[in-house]
């Protein structure tokens, strides 16, 4: 973070402040664990903290600390506008455009505080007074810890903070084998280790917890598994009836998509899920290499994220959707065979 971003966020936090916190919409474990990180350094510089998130997050990340106090919006809209109106500040975390609140956006926009963002995708709105945004960072909870150290704040970590952003960090790296993985990054993992983050401890709540019907489910998603070896492609589609016959809850389908990545000769990976009740397919890309996935749904499905991680949605039928991918990806013969 640099100094003066620095300065400004000790100017905007000097004195004690009403002080809301805000993820993405399908907040992740990055989304979660650095929100939670942020509110437990906060409070202890004697601010007012609230969590909002704009709708339920997975089952697997609730044991952390703190969850049990965050706000979900679309079950609580009231509360969750009264917060947001009589906020001071205001700090958006994992996301860099309002729109990525879904229907919090309008909530937001209204909103009188002064807005920090902290962020690690690229292309940042501009809508506030502070911004720390770095594409290179593993993770938006490496990017909190760096936050708390430039604040001198480093000897107020203790055992929760170092799990919530233990879990972010580590969720957001794929257990620390991305390519944002960096020796710094190991660096912040070693000291919340130091600190109380019990590493093994959370890697089987997040991961090695499963439910039978998500076992179910990845069965089905490995059997509706296609490859398109001419694109070094593969996905994986699941409709809303197979999602309901295996009683699908949020966060089930996470990491499915990197089981098509993990194929021989695979560099471009994609899973298709359909949602019904918004009327959308939602979809997760994965590549390896120089692939830009966050191009390529920026381009076609009004997404983005990462290089080699991105997200995006359609409009249209499931069916319909898969047919259209397909289409497009001989524009892409070159740079897919480039990194296969």
């Amino acid at each position: 973070m640099n100094a003066e971003t620095t300065l400004r966020l000790t100017q905007l936090l000097d004195t004690p402040k009403k002080v809301v916190v805000v993820g993405h919409k399908n907040p992740d474990g990055d989304a979660v664990g650095s929100c939670l990180g942020l509110t437990f350094f906060l409070k202890q510089l004697r601010h007012e903290l609230t969590i909002i998130m704009p709708n339920d997050f997975p089952d697997f990340l609730k044991w952390l600390p703190g969850c049990d106090e965050i706000v979900i919006h679309d079950k609580d809209t009231a509360a969750s506008a009264a917060l947001l109106d009589k906020a001071e500040v205001i700090f958006t975390l994992d996301f860099n455009s309002l729109d990525r609140t879904g229907d919090m956006q309008t909530y937001l926009e209204k909103a009188s505080a002064q807005f920090v963002m902290i962020d690690h995708h690229q292309a940042p709105d501009g809508y506030a007074v502070a911004t720390y945004s770095d594409v290179a960072m593993s993770s938006t909870s490496e990017m909190v810890y760096h936050l708390i150290a430039a604040l001198k704040g480093l000897h107020l970590l203790n055992k929760d903070i170092a799990t919530q952003l233990y879990t972010g960090i580590m969720t957001d790296t794929g257990s620390f084998r991305f390519p944002s993985t960096t020796a710094t990054t190991h660096k912040v993992i070693a000291h919340l280790i130091e600190v109380g983050a019990n590493n093994s401890e959370i890697h089987q709540k997040v991961y090695d917890t499963n439910s039978p019907d998500r076992l179910k489910l990845l069965g089905v998603a490995l059997k509706n598994m296609r490859f398109l070896p001419e694109y070094h492609t593969a996905y994986i589609s699941l409709s809303q009836k197979e999602l309901d016959a295996n009683n699908f809850k949020k966060g089930d389908t996470e990491g499915f998509v990197n089981y098509a990545l993990s194929v021989e000769g695979i560099c471009f990976a994609v899973i298709f899920i359909e949602n019904k009740q918004d009327g959308i397919v939602k979809m997760s890309f994965r590549s390896k290499g120089t692939f830009s996935v966050n191009e390529f749904a920026r381009n076609h499905y009004s997404g983005g994220g990462h290089i080699n991680a991105a997200g995006g949605r359609s409009l249209k039928t499931l069916s319909k959707t898969i047919s259209e991918f397909i289409s497009i990806l001989p524009s892409y013969s070159d740079a897919l065979s480039h990194d296969s």
